[in-house]
């Protein structure tokens, strides 16, 4: 066995009285166990944070090489990438001028020869020495006449003669050889056939989705026969990975439920009916279905905690003040909090005007009913109206506050806190949503929105928010007007884009003018906002009203700014992403986004989304030459859509999971091998799995082991950090 004593085997007659190996038990062995591995191997596999044998085990290879089909050095073609396995012939080190390098290799098989060249990689000196057996992944060009890959992926696989070669993930640094990594884990997989590798999923589950054994799955992804092997094996370890985030998700949503005492509403009240027949406008058939899924939330005596996700301009801000009356027609309160001034102040405006003649029934009134107040508390807000408004609050004269984290800020206390509605919740963290839950003077926990208006696939939705649940607006307002989305790729171009800015402003409208930085920067080839305010006052928009708006204004200079824009004061608004939420100007028709690479696909979308909200055509126009690869992909996407479902869709398969998961600050990440690209089904089939096992099993007890799997895997921090991704 794998254990204490490190030299042991374990015997077939040994291991019938003991029970097969868990996870668990792999997770209590130092990798030290394994022959080999002293305290210089055992400090290189710590820094792949490779630290105990479960460690080694999902450890799993990037890649494989199918020797049977490989590709020759004769048979490489230009211009084309592939890999090859080859030996090392030479290895020559040169010094260049400005603390530059350049490493050249030579490697040969049986075909021909090629010439590897690493430039500013010093390190690959002393990687690669002649008589070494590696793999070469690069893309292959002549240079005087010779065939050279420059800065290729190189493995170091030794001398190999097994029919599919698994290669390992290797870091420079680490010191370590994929044979090295295989070796361990063939002798980690050697030791443990005789107990046997546990199974925790149950029989009929495998069966039902045509899933191979945990044991047999561990084997096959590490020691393949064939590369069918690696694809059954791979299907299983992903079930497994997406199984165990699932279970921890519904355990949490569920567990929430029964802990936390809610308020039942009344959502039979005519408050909401008076508010969308006051619209001057039909709702879509996605708000009626959405606001009626809220509704039934709030009529539950279980805190809400629901995802309402919506492209731009789809009526999110509808759904959340729907929500947020259904409180106050029951004598509760609403608040919404947004990340910045400028987005509360926005929401303020906007929110007051959809709610200016609307009336409160009022038993204790002659009249039968009362105006329904609603205020702006920012840090901007400061003494006799600040205290004003807390005290108002705390007595519940204010119906709906609407406000920055100076919502959460110590003095101010509600009189009854209903629905909690969050604006672009990814800027906010956990403690901060818990501290506006907690303003309630109320025994009983408010419900809460939070809302994103970056749509999210709906594979992610299930996975990074899978413990709330997601209402999709996925339907756009009629008389939203397209947005005509062109990409300017030279001098000439960029020309005809300010002139169609001059143009338009001589119609009387007004344009955004968006740049990547604040100030000049020596490190990034970008124009700032302050360079691109300047030169175009000067020049391309000489002659109009071009005002400045990036995050180092204070928050009374941003608002002055804004305040003006708004009324027609300023032309042409050159700023930093500070706009990229929520800022509503009808009659700004124009979009112009300099360096236009340096955005991701959800930030552009954004950013385009802040024009086509009045009657007139209107136009994003991205400015960038520079563009190639995926960041030439992006902006080719947003040309050709403007759904950001459809988008978001792209960004995924272009970006992959990390845009939405982010980088996980501590505990183990389970997706090891699970993508969100390529593993939608699975990611589905979990969900579904997961929910199945809780409604017959809720606390797992019948499956020990699965919940020992989860906590190991998942701990709490885990799952907060996907709350608040």
């Amino acid at each position: 066995m794998i254990g204490t004593e490190a030299a042991a085997e374990e015997l077939p007659h040994q291991a019938a009285a003991r029970p097969p190996l868990t996870m668990a038990d792999f997770g209590a062995m130092a990798v030290d166990v394994l022959s080999g591995v002293g305290r210089s191997r055992g400090k290189a596999l710590a820094s792949l944070e490779v630290t105990s044998v479960l460690d080694l085990l999902t450890y799993y290879p990037r890649r494989y090489i199918d020797r049977t089909n490989r590709a020759a050095i004769a048979d490489l073609e230009d211009g084309i990438e592939a890999m090859v396995m080859a030996r090392v012939d030479s290895v020559f080190a040169k010094k260049l001028q400005g603390n530059r390098s350049l490493v050249s290799v030579a490697v040969s098989d049986d075909s021909g020869r090629l010439r590897l060249v690493f430039f500013n990689q010093p390190w690959r000196d002393r990687q690669l020495a002649e008589g070494q057996e590696v793999v070469v992944f690069g893309k292959l060009d002549r240079y005087r006449g010779q065939y050279q890959m420059t800065n290729p992926v190189v493995d170091l696989v030794g001398d190999e003669t097994g029919r599919i070669v698994p290669v390992y993930p290797q870091s420079a640094k680490a010191g370590l050889q994929t044979r090295e990594v295989r070796r361990w884990v063939e002798e980690a997989l050697r030791r443990s056939r005789a107990r046997g590798i546990s199974e925790p999923v149950p029989q009929a589950l495998l069966a039902q989705h045509g899933l191979i054994g945990r044991h047999q799955a561990i084997e096959a992804i590490h020691c393949p026969e064939t590369m069918d092997d690696v694809f059954t094996a791979r299907n299983r370890l992903v079930f497994d990975e997406l199984l165990r985030l699932q279970l921890k998700l519904i355990m949490r949503k569920r567990a929430a439920e029964r802990a936390a005492f809610g308020i039942g509403h009344d959502t039979g009240g005519e408050l909401v009916d008076r508010f969308t027949n006051s619209l001057g406008f039909p709702l879509t058939g996605a708000q009626q279905r959405v606001i009626e899924e809220v509704a039934a939330d709030l009529a539950r005596p279980v805190p809400m905690h629901r995802l309402l996700q919506g492209d731009v301009g789809a009526g999110k801000t509808v759904v959340a003040v729907a929500a947020m009356l259904t409180a106050v027609q029951g004598g509760h309160q609403g608040a919404l909090m947004a990340p910045t001034e400028v987005l509360a102040t926005q929401h303020y405006l906007g929110v007051r005007a959809l709610l200016a003649d609307l009336s409160v029934p009022a038993a204790d009134r002659l009249s039968g009913e009362r105006p329904l107040q609603v205020a702006l508390l920012t840090n901007q807000v400061l003494g006799a109206e600040r205290t004003r408004i807390q005290a108002s609050l705390a007595a519940g004269d204010i119906d709906i506050v609407i406000g920055t984290h100076a919502l959460i800020q110590e003095g101010v206390e509600f009189s009854s806190l209903g629905v909690v509605v969050v604006d672009e919740q990814h800027r906010f963290g956990v403690e901060q949503r818990a501290a506006l839950r907690a303003k309630g003077a109320q025994a009983a926990s408010p419900d809460v929105l939070v809302m994103t208006a970056t749509p999210i696939p709906r594979t992610a939705a299930m996975t990074v928010y899978g413990d709330l649940d997601v209402s999709t607006l996925d339907e756009l307002p009629p008389g939203r007007t397209p947005i005509a989305t062109r990409w300017a790729r030279t001098a000439a171009e960029e020309a005809e884009v300010w002139d169609q800015v001059t143009a338009e402003v001589a119609q009387g409208r007004q344009a955004y003018v968006v740049c990547p930085l604040i100030d000049e920067s020596d490190s990034v080839e970008a124009r700032s906002v302050t360079e691109t305010f300047e030169r175009l006052q000067a020049d391309e928009l000489a002659g109009l009203r071009v005002g400045l708006l990036h995050g180092r204004l204070t928050p009374a200079e941003k608002q002055t700014v804004m305040d003006l824009f708004r009324q027609g004061s300023i032309d042409v608004l050159v700023a930093t992403t500070v706009i990229e939420v929520g800022v509503d100007v009808p009659n700004a028709t124009m979009m112009v986004i300099v360096d236009a690479h340096r955005f991701g696909i959800a930030q552009l979308h954004q950013l385009r989304g802040r024009v086509g909200r009045g009657a007139q055509e209107s136009t994003c126009c991205l400015l960038s030459a520079e563009a190639v690869g995926i960041a030439a992909e992006r902006l080719r996407a947003l040309v050709e859509s403007t759904d950001g479902f459809e988008l978001a869709e792209a960004d995924l398969d272009l970006r992959g999971e990390g845009t939405i998961l982010g980088e996980r600050q501590k505990g183990r990440n389970d997706l090891q091998l699970a993508s969100l690209r390529r593993d939608k089904e699975w990611v589905v089939g979990a969900r579904r799995a997961a929910a199945e096992i809780l409604d017959a099993d809720p606390g797992l007890a019948d499956h020990a082991e699965l919940a020992a799997e989860v906590e190991l895997f998942l701990v709490d921090d885990d799952a907060d950090y996907l709350m608040k991704s």
